[in-house]
């Protein structure tokens, strides 16, 4: 089956901020669009919402007159659920409430044809479980949007056990014609996104926890050394606590209490104190007027260093030594096992061990280690660590090579994999498990994670970049480390790192 075609009646059932937007993007790509909600004069109220927003898109010259007005007509509010008779496709976007979804569709299905397309946007509830209780389950399938759905471009088509794959390539062809980018995935808890983006929460939150830094710090780090558009408690603060906590503790439970998606005790203590974030104006940060954001911890060196030297081949963190050659700094080439050495300072990326562990094995002394960047060419900031006992003036030394580098360093405790590279790890490893279990391919899963979250790079592209052997010696170093299940490889991880493969191969 092709796209639906625009002479299609869309319908959408709740017209709460994601079924008035749903609305809004099926209006706008030319469907006659009917917006049914319980709450009488909610439909009309969400109607009139869309167009003042439109208007402010006219008034900035994003959006021509025409186009407000043409997408408005499209718009007509129902008040009752036989209006829907003859529609070709029905959104449903209200609570998330097992059994109130499964009582509205066999409800809908008394009263559509039998061409009309189901779909649900749920963001956790199973499809399948939805869908059971159907006459024809087939024809009800998952039709994700994320918040705001006419901003945010990605789009979950999510099939249960009894979807029909054509209605699946409808939806997703559909999706595509509206403007988003679709991808396919089976019901699954947590589908794509809520999956496998439980550890960028859970390793901040843990390491918080550990006192490795402070929010401000691990946010500033993930922000300007890893890439991302915000930290996870910026991010958490804006989504709300309540919301965040409860999807962690609904896939949690759903996958049978594994410790990979264990809920953080510092995130429901700010649930159970009415911190929700920025709706409640206070999360982890204060958001009441003239509160002042406090300021990533960073330390800084007076230490003068103009030549460090190179033992073997730093790999991804190639583009630091651009950087420094750039700033005068003369680097010395040498074989050697990857070290980067100024004064009596070792420079060395992290591989999951602790400073200590690994200055003690390798026999490393005045060891700092370096966390991940997502492109040391251009990263503003880097975490740095150092064993126990380290020389004042190696630390300094080390500090003033990295400052040359045009680099802000900020010191964490000695925390295994430090902060980014252990929450790219363990991404990569919860997409790598999803691909293993045919949850979503490849290629779906890293355009699920870039245009549903805005991650820089898709986590399996992330690890493929990085190197499979690194990101595998990098988790079991942190599961040697806490004895913990949360960090066991993937299997997949482990398979192609024995076949010599990539995730994309």
């Amino acid at each position: 089956m092709s796209a639906l075609n625009t002479s299609a009646r869309i319908a959408v059932i709740g017209a709460g901020a994601m079924g008035a937007g749903i609305a809004q993007v099926a209006a706008q790509a030319g469907h006659p669009v009917l917006l049914l909600d319980n709450r009488p004069g909610a439909a009309a109220q969400a109607i009139e919402g869309i167009d003042r927003q439109l208007g402010k898109r006219v008034e900035n010259g994003k959006l021509s007159a025409d186009s407000r007005s043409a997408t408005i007509a499209r718009l007509q509010a129902v008040e009752a659920i036989e209006a829907l008779a003859d529609c070709d496709l029905i959104i449903e976007a209200i609570v998330e409430n097992l059994e109130v979804k499964r009582a509205l569709f066999r409800q809908l299905e008394g009263i559509c044809s039998a061409h009309c397309i189901l779909a649900s946007n749920t963001s956790s509830l199973s499809i399948t479980s939805i869908a059971a209780q159907l006459e024809h389950p087939q024809r009800l399938l998952g039709l994700h949007f994320f918040n705001p759905a006419p901003v945010m471009a990605l789009v979950e088509i999510v099939s249960g056990l009894a979807s029909d794959p054509a209605l699946a390539e409808c939806l997703y062809d559909t999706a595509k014609a509206w403007g988003k980018k679709p991808v396919h995935t089976r019901s699954t808890p947590g589908f794509i996104v809520n999956r496998v983006a439980r550890p960028f929460y859970a390793e901040s939150l843990r390491l918080l926890q550990e006192g490795a830094a402070d929010c401000p710090t691990l946010d500033a780090l993930m922000r300007e050394a890893g890439g991302f558009a915000m930290g996870a408690f910026e991010l958490t603060d804006l989504i709300g606590h309540d919301v965040n906590y409860a999807v962690t503790c609904s896939v949690f439970d759903a996958y049978y209490q594994d410790t990979r998606f264990q809920p953080s005790l510092i995130q429901k203590e700010l649930v159970d104190g009415g911190r929700l974030g920025r709706k409640s104006g206070q999360g982890f940060y204060a958001y009441a007027q003239g509160a002042e954001r406090p300021q990533a911890a960073e330390i800084s060196s007076a230490a003068t260093v103009d030549v460090c030297a190179v033992e073997g081949d730093l790999g991804f963190a190639q583009g630091l030594l651009g950087r420094l050659q750039e700033q005068g700094v003369e680097v010395l080439q040498r074989d050697g096992r990857g070290l980067l050495r100024v004064g009596d300072a070792v420079l060395a990326l992290s591989d999951g061990r602790m400073a200590c562990q690994r200055a003690r094995e390798d026999g490393l002394r005045n060891l700092i280690l370096l966390d991940l960047a997502f492109d040391y060419a251009k990263a503003q900031r880097i975490a740095i660590s150092h064993a126990a006992g380290i020389d004042p003036l190696a630390l300094e030394q080390g500090v003033a090579l990295l400052q040359r580098a045009g680099l802000k360093v900020s010191l964490l405790s000695d925390s295994p994999a430090l902060a980014v590279l252990r929450t790219v790890a363990m991404l990569a490893n919860e997409a790598a498990d999803a691909l293993l279990q045919g949850v979503a391919s490849a290629a779906d899963i890293d355009l699920g994670m870039r245009a549903g979250v805005n991650y820089p790079q898709g986590p399996l592209a992330w690890a493929d970049a990085v190197g499979l052997p690194h990101i595998l010696s990098t988790l079991d170093n942190l599961q040697a480390a806490y004895g913990e299940e949360r960090y066991r490889p993937s299997l997949l991880l482990r398979r192609r790192v024995a076949e010599g493969r990539n995730f994309h191969d």
